[in-house]
């Protein structure tokens, strides 16, 4: 049958659609679905999708608020995971879980570009059992770090594990924290953070900033702060240190929810992106060497976002511990705060 080389995905049309099917499509498709605009009008012109059983053929007809759309898409045979020989820096492990101390650099699961050499390769090669879950292409993978995001990350062994882990997750009981450098000083003159709409500052020099994240409409491989669609999404930070010489600061950063990108682009829109983020940098500082010259940000330079995910906290799904794990900058962020240190007198 033809189902069953099919995918289905569902959307629902929210609250101020664009006009047009096509752009309401993408802007209220989910997440994980990636599907973009252009996808979107191609599958329409190819019949694959409908509502209440009737195809649309037109791109550009107009879309209601409430409306229910579904998508057909060609399901592709999934590509085999298989074990390999990775160095991983185990910080715990037993019978139901594991927990790495992630490079950067590394992917955690295969995806398209990256079929092998990830993270979950090399715990299928440690681990004799993963949790299936989420299936083989996903085995363990309890949640997870960008490619060059570094620190902690946890997977389960065993079904039961993997399900008390994720609903610590969906209660936003885990305790993660981040560090991040930063570009601008929060908290300063000069700085919109705690001033600009959807931030604010609370008790203890605490920075919270609030605003919905999802797909850019202008660049569906990225996030964004949106006022209509996104989901919501909120991100505390505090200044951990000041280098005014460089004009740049060092940040812990925890999440109250936890959206694809949400720190990146949660201070990037609040004016003060990650050092090093070609992505949602305004600067691509990392692509800078030294020249001579007398602006720190051409001198200092990490070749990724300058994010560390330093803390990891949860309770053990069988024994019901407490258990928490903090790891150390790994080199190239260590490199850049000692070199933004002597930039000038870090100040509070």
């Amino acid at each position: 049958m033809e189902s069953e080389n099919r995918d289905i995905v569902v959307v629902v049309v929210g609250r101020n659609p664009p006009r047009r099917l096509d752009k309401a499509l993408a802007e209220f498709a989910p997440e994980k679905s990636g599907l973009s605009r252009s996808r979107i009008a191609k599958l329409i012109r190819e019949g694959e999708v409908s509502r209440g059983g009737e195809p649309e053929l037109n791109p550009d007809c107009m879309a209601e608020t409430g409306q229910r759309w579904t998508i057909r898409l060609a399901r592709a045979g999934p590509a085999e995971v298989r074990p390999q020989s990775i160095d991983l820096d185990i910080r715990y492990e037993d019978d139901e879980l594991i927990v790495i101390d992630k490079p950067p650099g590394l992917v955690v699961h295969p995806a398209a570009g990256n079929r092998q050499g990830t993270l979950l390769n090399g715990l299928l090669n440690h681990c004799e059992r993963l949790s299936q879950v989420r299936g083989a292409q996903l085995a363990g993978i309890v949640h997870r770090l960008d490619k060059d995001t570094s620190g902690l990350i946890v997977a389960a062994k065993t079904e039961m594990s993997h399900l008390a882990l994720a609903r610590q997750f969906a209660d936003h009981t885990v305790n993660r924290k981040y560090a991040a450098v930063v570009r601008g000083l929060p908290g300063k003159a000069s700085s919109m953070l705690g001033r600009r709409e959807g931030s604010s500052i609370e008790g203890g020099g605490v920075f919270r900033m609030e605003g919905n994240v999802g797909r850019s409409d202008r660049d569906r491989k990225k996030m964004a702060v949106k006022l209509l669609g996104g989901k919501w999404a909120v991100t505390r930070a505090r200044v951990e240190e000041y280098f005014p010489g460089a004009n740049a600061a060092l940040l812990e950063c925890w999440l109250e929810t936890g959206r694809t990108h949400q720190i990146r682009v949660h201070l990037s829109h609040f004016g003060h992106p990650l050092v090093g983020d070609q992505t949602y940098g305004r600067r691509r500082l990392s692509s800078m060497v030294a020249t001579g010259s007398k602006s720190p940000h051409e001198r200092f330079a990490i070749a990724r976002q300058a994010l560390h995910a330093g803390t990891l906290g949860f309770t053990h799904p069988r024994t019901l511990k407490p258990m928490q794990f903090d790891s150390e900058f790994p080199a190239d962020m260590a490199q850049l705060v000692e070199s933004l240190r002597s930039c000038g007198s870090p100040g509070r």
